[in-house]
C-alpha cells in the first residue's frame, strides 16, 4: 500500500528512490516465493537511475551512497533457483545503456562489481539465461574506453593477467545460436577499438590468443562443410543442394566481414596476429593442400578453395593480405623469372634490383614469424617454404595442365587456368581477375601473372571453347565466361588474334543457327518478349565489371557440372528451357560482339509492335480472335469433324485456325443448339505447338500436339526440364477425324497456313537483330 501511494506521489524523486533501495536491503533471500516482488524492485532502481543520470543528480548521490552495484551483486548471490538471474542481468544491461554521464560510467565500473557479476556461477544450462548474460557483457562492453578500461582489468608487474569481460565472452564464440556469437563479436570489436597496448599483449599472447586460431579453424571447418555439400551425390537434380549451398556460403561471408572488421581496427600487433592465423590456419591449409602441408582433417576441392580465397580477398582486401596471398599462390613462378626481371630491368621502380625479391621474401616469411601462433603440430617456416618452391609444375618454363580428381601436388594457382574442367578454369580466372584488377597488387606480381598467363593463346582458347562446346557445359556456364571473357578484355588480361577471331566466329555462328531453330519450334511465338527480357538482364550483368560479383557462382557451376548435360524428353515444358536459353546465348553473343567492335547497344533493340490485324484480312480472323471458352461466334468457314474426349465420348465439332500478329490459336466449338450458322467454343489450343500430322494408316486422321506447360511458373521450371527423375507436364494430344482424306488435308493446310503468318509476324519484330550478324569481326578490334 505505502509503494502504491509513492508511486501515486512521484515514482521519480529522490525519497522514493531511497524508499526502494531500503527495501531492496530488507530482502535476505530470493526465492520463488518473493521473486516477482525482488524483480520489481529491481525494475524500479533502474527506472529512477536512468531517470536520475539525465534530470537529478541527488538520484546518483543515493546510488553511491547505498552502493546499488553492490547491491545488485548480493541479490544475485543470494538467490536460491529463483531464476531471477536473467531479469537482473536484463535491467543491468538497460540500466548501463543508457547511463550518459561519464561519472556514472566510472562508477558502475569501481570496486569491481563489475567483474565479480561476471564471474558469477551462473548455471546457463537453464532456459536462455546465456543470451541475457551475454547482453549484459555486450553492454558493459559499449561503454569501454582508456578510463574505464582499467577498472575491468588486473594488471601485474605492467602486464594484463586477467580481463573477465574478454574472457567469458569468449567462451560463448562458438555459441550455437547466432545472436549471441554477434554480441561476442561486437564485444571483442568494442574492446579491440580501445587501443590500449597492454590489453592488445593480453589478447595476442596464449593462452588468450588462441581465440583468433580456433576463428580461422571454425571458419575452415566451415568451408569442408560447403565442399562436403558439394561433392554430395544425388540423382535428382540438386536445386535444393544449392539452397543450402548459399545458405552455408553466407556463414562463410559473415565470418570474413568480422575478420575485416578486426583489420580494420588499424592496430599493427592485432592486425599481424588476425593475419598470421589467417595466412597458417585458412589460407595455407585451404587453398594449398599438399599432403605434405596437411596438419589433420581433409581438404577442400580446387573450386571450393577459389572460391573461398576470392571471397577472403574480396571481403578483406588490403595490400598486405593481397600480396601475401599472391605471394603463396605465385611462389613456384617467382624464382623462375627473379633472374630475368633483374636482367630485363636492371632495378624496380624504386631503383632497387633486389628489393623485389626482398619483398618477397618478407612475404614470403611473414606467416612463418610466430611459433606459438603456428603450434608445435605445424612444421617449421622453412619447410613450408622448402615445400612450396619444390611444388611447382613447371617443367623448362612451360604450363601444364593439373586435374582436380587427379592433383597430388599444387604449384600455385597457374596450374588451373588451362584445366579442362570448366568449373576450375573459371575459378581461377576468376581470381586472378580480382587480383589484377586491384590497385594494391605489387606491380612484379602482375608482371608475373602476365609473362605467364596473359600472353598465352592457349588461355583465350580455352574461354571460347567453353561457347562452342555447349554440351560441355550449361548455359549458366557460358554467361559466366562471357562476363569473365568481357571483362578480362576491358582490363587488357587477353589479346584477340587470328586464332580467337575465328573461335568467336565460329561460336556466334552456332549461337545464331540454334536461335534460328527456334523459329520453327513450339514457343516461336514467345521469343520475342523472351529476347525483351533476357537483353536487358544479360547487358546489366555483362556490363557490371566489378569484381565484386559474387564468385559463389563456381559452387554453383560444379553442381550443374554433377548432371547429365542437355535436355531429356521431348514436353512443352523442355522445348521452353531450350527456347529460352537459345536466347540467353544469342543475346551474350551479340554484346560480347557488340563490345569488341565498341557498339553503343540500344536498350531495346527490338521494336514494341503490338498486334496488328491479321494478314489473310478475312472476315474470319476478326470474327473469331477475341473468342474464349464458351463463347458463341459464327461458323464461318469452320471444318466439320469428330473428336473423342476421355471424359465425354465421341463428339461432333468444328474446327477452325486464327492467327494474329504473333499470336495465334485454334478453336473447337459445338453447333448452336438453336443457332444453326453459330458455335459454342469448347476447347482453345496455341497454333504455335501444335505440329499437325495426318496419320499414315488413317488420312482421314489429323493428330495435334497441344502445349500444357505453364510458362509462366517460376517454380520448378528448370527442374522440369532438365531432370531426368522429375515428372514432366505431359502435352496434349488431340485427333481430329474429318469426313475424308481430302478435308482432312485441307484443315491441315490452313493451320499450317495461319502458323507461317504467325511466324512471318515473328521474324519481322526479330529483324533487327539481323544487323549484329552482318558486321565483320577482325583481330584488330
Amino acid at each position: 500500500m505505502w509503494r502504491s501511494l509513492w508511486r501515486s506521489i512521484d515514482r521519480f524523486s529522490p525519497q522514493y528512490f531511497k524508499y526502494l533501495l531500503n527495501e531492496l536491503r530488507e530482502i535476505k533471500v530470493v526465492d520463488r516465493s518473493n521473486r516477482e516482488f525482488a524483480i520489481d524492485i529491481l525494475q524500479s532502481v533502474v527506472e529512477v537511475v536512468t531517470y536520475g543520470d539525465k534530470h537529478d543528480p541527488m538520484i546518483f548521490e543515493y546510488f553511491m551512497e547505498y552502493q546499488v552495484m553492490a547491491e545488485f551483486l548480493r541479490i544475485l548471490k543470494i538467490s536460491k533457483k529463483s531464476r531471477i538471474e536473467g531479469p537482473l542481468l536484463q535491467y543491468l544491461s538497460i540500466m548501463i545503456q543508457n547511463i550518459e554521464s561519464d561519472h556514472a560510467i566510472y562508477y558502475c565500473f569501481s570496486n569491481g562489481y563489475i567483474n565479480s557479476i561476471i564471474m558469477h556461477s551462473f548455471t546457463f544450462e537453464e532456459g536462455d539465461l546465456a543470451s541475457y548474460y551475454v547482453s549484459f557483457l555486450r553492454a558493459v562492453s559499449s561503454k569501454v574506453n582508456r578510463d574505464t578500461l582499467c577498472l575491468l582489468v588486473r594488471i601485474e608487474r605492467e602486464d594484463v593477467v586477467s580481463f573477465p569481460l574478454y574472457s567469458e565472452a569468449l567462451k560463448f564464440a562458438q555459441h550455437g545460436e547466432k545472436m549471441i556469437q554477434t554480441a561476442v563479436r561486437a564485444l571483442t570489436l568494442n574492446i579491440y577499438n580501445v587501443s590500449d597496448e597492454l590489453v592488445y599483449h593480453f589478447i595476442t599472447t596464449p593462452p588468450v590468443s588462441k581465440y583468433f586460431s580456433d576463428l580461422m579453424q571454425n571458419i575452415r571447418e566451415q568451408c569442408l562443410h560447403v565442399d562436403s555439400i558439394l561433392q554430395a551425390e544425388e540423382e535428382t537434380f540438386p536445386y535444393g543442394r544449392t539452397k543450402k549451398l548459399h545458405a552455408e556460403t553466407e556463414k562463410v561471408v559473415d565470418d570474413l566481414y568480422y575478420l575485416k572488421d578486426l583489420l580494420s581496427v588499424g592496430e599493427s600487433q592485432l592486425s599481424r596476429s588476425v593475419l598470421q592465423n589467417l595466412l597458417s590456419f585458412l589460407v595455407l591449409p585451404v587453398f594449398l593442400p599438399l599432403p605434405q602441408l596437411e596438419n589433420s582433417g581433409s581438404s577442400p576441392s580446387i573450386v571450393t578453395s577459389l572460391y573461398i580465397v576470392s571471397r577472403l580477398i574480396q571481403i578483406i582486401s588490403g595490400k598486405s593480405l593481397i600480396n601475401l596471398v599472391t605471394t603463396v599462390m605465385l611462389y613456384p613462378y617467382i624464382e623462375l623469372d627473379m633472374k630475368n626481371f633483374t636482367r630485363a630491368n636492371g632495378a624496380d621502380e624504386s631503383g632497387n634490383a633486389d628489393s623485389f625479391a626482398s619483398y618477397v621474401s618478407q612475404l614470403g616469411g611473414f606467416v612463418f614469424t610466430n611459433p606459438e601462433v603456428l603450434g608445435s603440430e605445424t612444421m617449421s617456416g622453412s619447410k613450408y617454404i622448402e615445400i612450396l618452391m619444390s611444388c611447382t609444375s613447371l617443367d623448362d618454363g612451360s604450363m601444364s595442365i593439373v586435374e582436380d580428381d587427379q592433383c597430388t601436388k599444387r604449384g600455385g594457382i597457374l596450374s588451373y587456368i588451362l584445366s579442362d574442367n570448366p568449373c576450375v578454369m573459371l575459378a581461377s580466372l576468376f581470381l586472378l581477375f580480382i587480383l589484377m584488377d586491384s590497385k594494391d597488387l605489387h606491380y612484379m606480381f602482375v608482371r608475373i601473372i602476365e609473362s605467364h598467363v596473359m600472353v598465352e593463346a592457349k588461355l583465350i582458347d580455352a574461354l571460347l571453347k567453353v561457347f562452342i562446346s555447349r554440351s560441355e557445359g550449361s548455359v549458366q556456364m557460358q554467361l559466366e565466361t562471357g562476363w569473365l571473357f568481357r571483362n578480362m578484355l576491358a582490363l587488357k588480361m587477353l589479346h584477340l588474334n587470328d586464332g580467337a577471331i575465328i573461335l568467336f566466329k565460329t561460336s556466334y555462328q552456332q549461337s545464331h543457327e540454334q536461335f534460328q531453330k527456334e523459329l520453327d519450334g513450339c514457343w516461336f511465338d514467345y521469343i520475342p518478349d523472351t529476347l525483351k527480357d533476357e537483353w536487358e538482364s544479360c547487358r546489366k550483368a555483362l556490363g557490371d565489371s566489378s569484381y565484386k560479383k559474387d564468385p559463389v557462382f563456381a559452387l554453383e557451376l560444379a553442381i550443374h557440372q554433377q548432371r547429365n548435360n542437355g535436355y531429356t524428353g521431348s514436353s512443352s515444358s523442355v522445348a521452353w528451357q531450350k527456347m529460352v536459353d537459345a536466347v540467353k546465348v544469342y543475346i551474350l553473343h551479340i554484346h560480347l560482339k557488340a563490345f569488341i567492335l565498341k557498339l553503343d547497344l540500344p536498350g531495346k533493340p527490338i521494336p514494341d509492335l503490338a498486334d496488328g490485324p491479321a494478314e489473310s484480312g478475312t472476315q474470319r480472323a476478326s470474327d473469331h480472335w477475341s473468342a474464349n471458352f464458351g463463347s458463341e461466334i459464327p461458323l464461318g468457314s469452320a471444318f466439320p469433324c469428330r473428336i473423342a474426349f476421355s471424359n465425354a465420348g465421341i463428339r461432333d465439332i468444328y474446327v477452325i485456325p486464327v492467327a494474329r500478329g504473333k499470336s495465334g490459336k485454334l478453336l473447337l466449338m459445338e453447333k448452336h443448339p438453336f443457332r444453326t450458322q453459330r458455335g459454342v467454343v469448347i476447347a482453345i489450343a496455341p497454333l504455335a505447338g501444335l505440329c499437325p500430322k495426318i496419320d499414315d494408316d488413317h488420312p482421314t486422321w489429323l493428330h495435334l500436339q497441344i502445349r500444357e506447360f505453364d510458362k509462366k511458373s517460376k517454380v520448378g521450371r528448370t527442374e522440369a526440364c532438365l531432370s531426368k527423375k522429375t515428372n514432366q507436364v505431359s502435352d496434349g494430344r488431340w485427333t481430329l477425324g474429318f469426313p475424308n482424306a481430302e478435308t482432312c488435308m485441307t484443315a491441315r493446310a490452313m493451320i499450317v497456313d495461319e502458323r507461317t503468318k504467325q511466324r512471318s509476324f515473328v521474324e519481322k519484330q526479330i529483324s533487327p537483330l539481323h544487323q549484329y550478324d552482318t558486321i565483320e569481326l577482325l583481330a584488330d578490334n
